[in-house]
């Protein structure tokens, strides 16, 4: 478990392992957010890249016919190559997709139930007038709002 979530004086056991579930799920989260934009940048890179390769080495010589321009990539290794990466770069970039939008979808879950159920995770009096410092550790810590449900 996480050393300030640890250290947290006004909450039980199970709450704490509750914030620490959360704070996982936001981790995993964000690094997948991270490595979709990686590969939505590298996908445009490489597009790019084979737009560039594709006018300069081919097109400007075979554009008087599509066939040409056709057999002319077929028959280039590189842009062949390109092509590949670009097609590929597409591929994982729309499964990074679907995993970054699990993975929020289940952060988002989990922080909405501990809103939800804070009424009974800080069932004490003290507990409860003191929950806004459990709130605002893992919102400038980690940057899981608690406060309410709305993104």
């Amino acid at each position: 478990m996480d050393s300030p979530i640890q250290l947290l004086e006004y909450t039980d056991q199970a709450t704490k392992q509750m914030l620490e579930n959360v704070r996982k799920k936001k981790k995993k989260f964000d690094d997948t957010k991270m490595w979709h934009f990686i590969s939505i940048y590298g996908t445009l890179f490489f597009a790019f890249i084979f737009m560039l390769y594709f006018y300069v080495t081919i097109f400007k010589h075979y554009s008087y016919s599509f066939l040409s321009v056709l057999s002319a990539t077929l028959n280039d290794a590189a842009a062949v190559l390109l092509i590949t990466i670009t097609l590929i770069g597409l591929g994982v970039m729309n499964l990074l997709k679907q995993q970054k939008e699990k993975k929020e979808k289940e952060y988002q879950e989990l922080r909405c139930e501990i809103v939800d159920r804070s009424k009974d995770l800080w069932k004490r009096e003290e507990e409860w007038k003191n929950r806004h410092i459990v709130f605002e550790m893992m919102k400038k810590q980690y940057d899981i709002n608690l406060y309410h449900e709305k993104k």
